[in-house]
């Protein structure tokens, strides 16, 4: 099918790196004790949009649950703030230069090894299932079953290694139902490592039909800096992804939407397409039509509806997290399953004015991060370290008992969170942890023209340095300013501490060899 393409070359090149790296490692008896892993990864889930993490905006129950009976982590940050680029890191542990996958929409390299293949090498049957978005077909995995690129809200096509199949329904519901039948099928004998890609909540913001106006009687805050103006930011008055101007009616927000040319709506059967009708047709447009508004008014009304429908669509993934967390209380699994819920980046929910992700600013760099392994991670723990999506899969293997490969340039958090080693331990390991982080984004023009960027974050600042349409500098000072919106550089009082950051961004780059960006320093 259009989009769908199989990969056969390079298998040899793939299973000679990934046997050199499994050579490496001490392969635990079957039947060892090894835990299990679930690693659910959603799609520009926010972290504001989490009750965990003091959402003001909604609740979370079954996430809260993971970070209740596990660890919350406080600075998860990925460092290419884009779905296929952060999905390609999880599986790699590299950075996209490294990667090689900087953009969307590509073709993921499928030859280099990937951490689930190194974990089937060593014992372990490997899956992933729902959203996969790296433009053709998973290696490494006894099992995939995965959305057609981006996926559909509905009635979605799944491709196998055998077929393209539609399935009615929900999608959320259908990789959560896709997900409970793998676990009862598979081979009890090993132990398993399953990733489950989540749609939600990525736009349009189709929400499960039961949810439909699930947060009607609710007005909701506006963030602190809504109505910023970009003042000494150039690149944050040049982008296109604000809610005033790029947010679009008919095909975000559903006003007057085209139920009958549209191919989003295609997909729906009459009972759905029904019911899609009678709640955005005859109530939202409805009142969109009623109201008249414009300038600040239709503003918020627009912040509103997208809200609403983000949450909604959120409340589902929520819903089904809690399913299947029940499935494993159910059949026993949970006392020897790990299970770790993130996103694969943050997303803007209104502040600076804004929707979708990219930027090097807190709301984009930060994603949720929590995880739960009994007896072993101390329920109710909180994790302040600057944990990054390249420590992922060198942290999987290191569960497993399988030495990350050389070329990994993440490291394993798991001395962060590993109880059997007691406290003293655990905080030698933060002690020691990174205290600064590298950061670099690469698509532009489109979709959203946000310019390509690359910089360090510590604690305390963000230097960022901008690039192609302008070449730029911006700092900020995070414990005077939170919100990201004066920007220091330039200022004479700062020219010591731009000095000391540029030169721990030069050793940051050159630790993880990114010579595009070693050329732009100056």
């Amino acid at each position: 099918m259009k989009g769908h393409i199989i990969f056969l070359l390079g298998l040899q090149l793939f299973a000679g790196a990934a046997g050199r790296a499994q050579s490496r490692a001490v392969v635990p008896a079957a039947g060892a004790g090894r835990p299990n892993i679930i690693f659910i990864l959603s799609d520009d889930h926010a972290y504001q949009a989490i009750g965990a993490y003091g959402s003001r905006l909604t609740a979370t129950p079954n996430i809260d649950r993971i970070a209740r009976e596990g660890a919350l982590f406080t600075r998860a940050m990925v460092t290419n703030s884009i779905c296929g680029p952060s999905r390609a890191t999880l599986l790699t542990g590299k950075y996209s230069h490294k990667n090689g996958y900087t953009l969307n929409e590509k073709k993921f390299n499928t030859s280099q090894p990937v951490f689930p293949m190194l974990m089937r090498g060593n014992g372990y049957q490997t899956a992933w299932i729902g959203k996969w978005h790296l433009g053709n077909l998973p290696r490494g995995f006894d099992y995939f079953r995965i959305l057609n690129g981006q996926g559909e809200y509905y009635n979605p096509d799944l491709i196998d290694s055998r077929d393209t199949t539609r399935m009615t329904g929900y999608v959320t519901d259908i990789i959560t139902k896709l997900t409970e039948d793998w676990l009862a099928a598979r081979d009890t004998t090993k132990p398993f490592m399953l990733v489950v890609g989540e749609k939600a909540t990525h736009r349009e913001w189709l929400p499960d039909i039961q949810d439909l106006g699930a947060y009607d009687g609710r007005d909701l805050p506006l963030p602190p800096t809504f109505h910023d103006d970009y003042a000494g930011r150039k690149a944050a008055a040049d982008q296109d992804m604000t809610i005033a101007k790029t947010m679009r009616l008919r095909e975000d927000l559903k006003v007057h939407a085209d139920y009958e040319h549209s191919g989003i709506y295609n997909r729906f059967t009459p009972e759905q397409k029904k019911a899609f009708y009678n709640y955005y047709e005859n109530t939202v447009s409805r009142e969109f039509d009623a109201r008249k508004d414009s300038g600040e008014a239709l503003l918020r009304w627009k912040y509103q509806r997208y809200l609403k429908d983000y949450l909604s669509v959120a409340r589902s993934l929520d819903r089904n997290i809690g399913q299947l967390l029940d499935y494993l209380d159910r059949s026993g699994l949970s006392k020897n399953t790990i299970v770790v819920y993130t996103s694969d980046q943050g997303f803007f929910l209104g502040e600076h004015g804004w929707f979708d992700k990219r930027w090097i600013y807190e709301e984009s760099l930060r994603t949720p991060f929590v995880m739960r392994w009994p007896g072993v991670i101390k329920a109710g723990s909180t994790v302040p370290a600057m944990m990054l999506n390249i420590d992922w899969a060198p942290t999987m293997l290191d569960i497993a008992g399988i030495p990350a490969p050389a070329d990994m340039q993440g490291v394993s958090f798991l001395p962060l969170v590993d109880g059997r080693r007691g406290a003293r331990s655990t905080a030698a390991a933060a002690a020691g942890w990174r205290k600064a982080m590298y950061y670099h984004y690469y698509e532009f023009p489109q979709p959203h023209h946000v310019y390509p960027h690359f910089g360090i974050r510590t604690e305390r600042w963000v230097l960022a340095r901008f690039y192609g349409p302008g070449n730029f500098w911006e700092l900020y000072d995070l414990e005077k300013d939170p919100h990201e919106v004066k920007n220091l550089y330039g200022d004479p009082a700062y020219a010591g501490k731009i000095a000391e950051l540029k030169q721990q961004l030069k050793r940051l780059i050159q630790q993880y060899d990114d010579q595009e960006a070693l050329k732009l320093l100056d």
